[in-house]
């Protein structure tokens, strides 16, 4: 809940054409690696009706989503998994329906 309370306490609001198209906001494809195992993956982050982890597609909801939202392509980030604590480094942004809507459906790839 602290984590939750910070992430409000330093929320912004902004409009969707000024959010920088590196930002993971919703229905972002991201890519990232795992800072212990070095393995790659790529998600998509949804609302919680959407979530299906085994296709990439994270609840925002989740740790891993809560941990990812508003993260910028090189940012690390850290959260709580039941088998302990677990990080990531933000690789690339391929798709942001920000940006996505800016460029006329083109999305550039943003990479670290």
């Amino acid at each position: 809940m602290a984590v939750l309370q910070d992430r409000l306490d330093r929320a912004e609001v902004v409009q969707p054409d000024q959010i920088p198209p590196d930002v993971i906001t919703m229905e972002s494809l991201t890519r990232v690696r795992d800072l212990d195992t070095g393995a790659e993956a790529t998600y998509r982050l949804v609302l919680p009706y959407d979530a299906d982890a085994g296709r990439g597609r994270i609840s925002v909801l989740a740790p891993i989503g809560t941990a990812l939202l508003g993260r910028r392509v090189g940012d690390t980030v850290e959260w709580q998994a039941p088998r302990g604590r677990r990080r990531l480094r933000v690789l690339s942004v391929p798709f942001q329906p920000e940006a996505a809507s800016a460029t006329g459906g083109q999305a550039l790839a943003r990479r670290a």
